[in-house]
């Protein structure tokens, strides 16, 4: 039987933000979910060792409104050592000629895979375009023959990231808490990011 619930809070110091990270696992592979978009509406693009200030700008305009500040805080050699790495793959969803879209895969730990990044633009929310996304993520982790396939999200991510990964087969397993500096305080990203998200100075 569960104990006493304790009437207390964990203080977050002023200039930092927290978020609870559900971790979620698939260890069989389903079918895809159908993503209803128009033949040649999007498309994928491999970016091997993706020049930095491309991957920081396309990682910003995806994450910008859920507070993605990780990859633009870390310092250039490491992040180098990640998206270069031949066991990690870094890839753009094209949608009018443009990229729209981040996709990362980390074969680094195999037979575990993980989908480290995935999202869109926000323009293209809500128009198949993450479907798609996690439908190409899919085939490339599992065409690996992988044990499992991770991905994560977390409490600062769009509302209906932990549904949407749920619906496509994602199971939880675990929880953890993530307490950073608050990436607009410092610069890396511009105080009117993810306004949902007050600023405590």
């Amino acid at each position: 039987m569960p104990g006493p619930l304790k009437d207390e809070f964990t203080l977050v110091p002023p200039g930092q933000i927290s978020a609870v990270v559900t971790h979620l696992e698939m260890r069989t592979q389903l079918p895809l979910r159908r993503d209803h978009v128009k033949q040649g509406e999007y498309a994928l693009r491999r970016q091997p060792a993706p020049e930095l200030g491309w991957y920081r700008e396309l990682y910003r305009r995806v994450g910008q409104d859920w507070l993605w500040f990780s990859r633009l805080a870390m310092a250039d050699a490491a992040l180098i050592a990640i998206t270069h790495d031949e066991a990690v793959e870094v890839h753009a969803l094209r949608h009018r000629g443009r990229d729209e879209g981040i996709l990362e895969i980390d074969f680094r730990r195999f037979p575990d895979v993980e989908i480290a990044f995935l999202g869109v633009v926000p323009s293209l929310l809500g128009k198949g375009a993450g479907r798609y996304l996690m439908n190409r993520a899919l085939e490339i982790a599992w065409g690996r023959t992988p044990k499992r396939v991770t991905i994560h999200t977390c409490t600062l991510d769009h509302p209906r990231a932990l549904e949407f990964y749920r619906k496509t087969g994602f199971v939880p397993y675990s929880r953890s808490v993530e307490i950073a500096d608050d990436p607009r305080l410092h610069g890396i990203l511009p105080r009117t990011a993810a306004p949902h998200v007050p600023i405590i100075e």
